[in-house]
């Protein structure tokens, strides 16, 4: 016999917030965009986001992922030196580079730097070649990476966003490499935040203007398509909370800077990011049958935020609902429920709930009174 369990969840005792305010997403004059809440995993906003786009520069988002990836696991390392081929240092019409040389040794913090700050398509290669062997091969590794982070409108077939039919991606998904970027190699985002960097003698500026013109602004990246679009990744982060947007197709590099900030400032001015519940705190404690201990508590392996429109706390409502009977085994982390949220008796978000305790099956004699027991549940 099988049934859900509901409780509801009193969330918050204060007093009512003031009247909440408009919120009316602004006219952004792009293609598509995406506003992503960093702190609690949620897209404020988003148009046309899954569309189909090439990502061009970009790509370099996931590149870099991959690069941050093999030197975590000892493939790499920052001093090491690697003599640039005549494939990598190829110039195809008005590629982005650092003007690397043919045959002269470069370390590998300087063509991140480069990859990063000047978007540069040599570095690129060079970075594809010490790790895959080649930029193709690299490509299937961006690949693997983007089905492990559940991105479904994104494939690549380049290490450096030059257009093909079959490299592609979306807002959306941008939005989601950035965030793991960021929450996977914190040691290297302030790479991201560089304005320039000179090698060979040669300066060049970070087109990222935003990181001129808003002291928030700490990252990532623009592309300019094939197609005469600007793109623009940012991310902001004020106090502890930090917003990711994505604007792509607008019509000129301004346009990208300032449509991009306007989302951003959208995101901080009327939503607040809460917290539910922290790290291993029980939301509930459940009967559990068959097993060593009878009570298992119920939460979250992280702190848990979720972002809300401002003043509006005291309209949010959870209810807790498990599926019924909870047998052991059960395993810590493992999911054993979902907390469902309104706001204003709306469904706005459900939340994977898991086990807090590892519970081990007891034995025959305990196991056979639950047997008991549970036919008159």
């Amino acid at each position: 016999m099988k049934f859900f369990l509901t409780l509801l969840i009193t969330l918050f005792s204060t007093l009512a917030f003031s009247q909440q305010q408009s919120q009316t997403t602004p006219t952004i004059a792009a293609d598509s965009y995406a506003l992503y809440d960093y702190t609690s995993g949620q897209f404020l906003t988003e148009q046309n986001a899954n569309k189909h786009i090439p990502p061009a520069h970009l790509t370099k988002l996931m590149t870099a992922y991959v690069v941050f990836g093999a030197i975590k696991q000892g493939k790499l390392s920052l001093t090491q030196r690697l003599t640039p081929s005549a494939y990598a240092t190829r110039i195809q019409s008005e590629e982005s580079r650092m003007f690397l040389n043919t045959g002269k040794e470069v370390a590998v913090e300087e063509l991140l730097r480069g990859l990063i700050v000047q978007s540069a398509n040599d570095a690129a290669r060079v970075l594809a070649e010490v790790i895959a062997n080649h930029e193709m091969a690299l490509a299937d590794t961006m690949n693997s990476e983007a089905q492990r982070m559940g991105l479904k409108d994104t494939h690549f077939v380049n290490a450096t966003g030059l257009p093909d039919a079959q490299h592609y991606s979306s807002a959306h998904d941008m939005a989601l490499i950035s965030a793991a970027l960021i929450r996977d190699f914190p040691e290297y985002y302030f790479i991201f935040a560089q304005r320039e960097y000179q090698y060979n003698g040669i300066n060049q500026f970070n087109r990222n203007r935003l990181l001129w013109l808003d002291p928030f602004v700490d990252g990532l990246a623009t592309g300019y398509s094939e197609t005469d679009d600007f793109y623009l990744a940012a991310s902001a982060k004020r106090d502890e909370r930090r917003l990711i947007s994505v604007v792509i197709g607008t019509d000129t590099e301004k346009l990208r800077s300032s449509e991009s900030q306007r989302l951003l400032n959208y995101g901080f001015q009327n939503f607040e990011a809460i917290k539910l519940y922290s790290k291993e705190q029980a939301v509930s404690d459940k009967r559990i049958w068959k097993g060593t201990f009878k009570r298992l508590n119920l939460g979250f392996r992280t702190d848990r935020y979720i972002t809300i429109p401002k003043g509006q706390r005291s309209a949010l409502k959870a209810t807790l609902e498990t599926r019924q009977p909870i047998l052991a085994p059960v395993s810590r982390g493992q999911q054993i429920g979902i907390l469902h949220l309104t706001l204003n008796e709306v469904p706005y978000l459900d939340i994977p709930v898991v086990a807090l305790d590892d519970i081990r099956l007891a034995n025959v004699f305990s196991r056979g009174v639950d047997n008991i027991r549970l036919l008159f549940q």
